[in-house]
């Protein structure tokens, strides 16, 4: 399939990154992991919460270890930008089946908290809904078929019924290659899901030209769910960009607004992204360079939205934006309604 280019991308100026990003990095974290990215964040129980991917190898050598080292890290914080992180990880699934668990999104719903994770297993990658109340142990509480991934949950009951998005990867019936849409589907029970819908396709996306998928589990707001996204763009030109040999893809992050009743009507989009891999630590020195995704975000009271993302696949970082600047976005976006 031939993917027309994109070239230069710009992200919104309504977005400052941290000053002190990388919030957190490998260095950050006691047991010696060589990326540390791709986080769920939540408030819940008066605390940030934080339980990000950790891989394992040798950042000075630039090589990773086998996919099986990989697992789920800790981190607690008082204001959302200084985090400790605990001593040893929160959860390495054992069991002879599964490969390695990683990608956690966290959403607190009715006071318990859900996490959303990717499982490679022996015998294709699904996506996973646990909940844990200590973040010490999980309750497995339902797992798709393959190929799935990139789930996130509403942090409400929508007509009575659990929604999630969701990205499934079908290879043959698009084109034999990458060409990933975003799904809705929804459940009674967190266990049992259906009704499945597309609610955006890679082509509606200006600045995607590969794949798209949720982002950060959506934030109500007044106006409607604000729900992030990543995009994916390739171009065949680019060569070794981080450790592997081989990096073509940049990922990007956009913003749409979500019907509160029907989450499945897109009140508005912005055609142009939120966060394009534009500063020093997200354009060089990672795994995979040209690379940001949003995993977090948290509304304050005080109309401050703080989007935690993952930055070049080895570190994460926290960007923030007035929650009215974003619905502006949005609403005055242009793109799909």
């Amino acid at each position: 399939m031939h993917q027309r280019t994109l070239g230069a991308l710009t992200g919104s100026p309504v977005l400052k990154r941290h000053p002190l990003n990388p919030i957190l990095a490998p260095k950050d974290v006691p047991y010696g992991p060589a990326m540390v990215f791709n986080a769920g964040v939540t408030k819940y129980e008066g605390k940030y919460v934080m339980v990000f991917r950790n891989d394992y190898g040798d950042a000075a050598k630039e090589t990773i270890e086998p996919h099986s080292t990989t697992n789920l890290g800790l981190a607690v914080s008082d204001d959302g930008v200084h985090w400790r992180a605990a001593a040893t990880p929160c959860w390495q699934w054992e069991d002879d089946e599964v490969v390695r668990v990683y990608d956690p999104r966290l959403t607190v719903i009715e006071g318990r908290c859900y996490m959303c994770f990717a499982v490679d297993t022996k015998h294709g990658l699904r996506g996973g809904i646990a909940v844990t109340d200590d973040f010490a142990s999980f309750d497995v509480l339902s797992l798709s078929v393959p190929d799935n991934r990139n789930m996130v949950l509403f942090p409400d009951r929508i007509g009575g019924q659990y929604v999630r998005l969701e990205r499934p990867m079908p290879v043959y019936s698009r084109g034999g290659g990458d060409r990933f849409d975003m799904w809705m589907s929804d459940s009674p029970d967190l266990r049992y899901w259906g009704n499945a819908k597309l609610l955006l396709a890679v082509e509606q996306v200006p600045f995607a030209n590969d794949k798209i998928g949720p982002g950060a589990p959506p934030i109500r707001t007044e106006k409607g769910y604000l729900t992030t996204f990543h995009a994916v763009d390739i171009d065949r030109k680019r060569g070794k960009n981080g450790w592997e040999e081989r990096w073509q893809k940049r990922y990007t992050a956009g913003i749409m607004l979500l019907d509160l009743n029907d989450p499945s009507r897109i009140i508005g989009m912005s055609d142009t992204p939120l966060l394009v891999p534009e500063a020093p630590y997200e354009t060089s020195g990672g795994f995979r360079n040209d690379v940001v995704f949003p995993g977090g975000m948290i509304l304050e009271d005080s109309g401050e939205v703080k989007i935690y993302y993952g930055s070049a696949d080895t570190m994460e970082c926290l960007a923030s934006a007035h929650v009215d600047d974003l619905l502006k976005l949005c609403l005055e976006g242009g793109g799909v309604r």
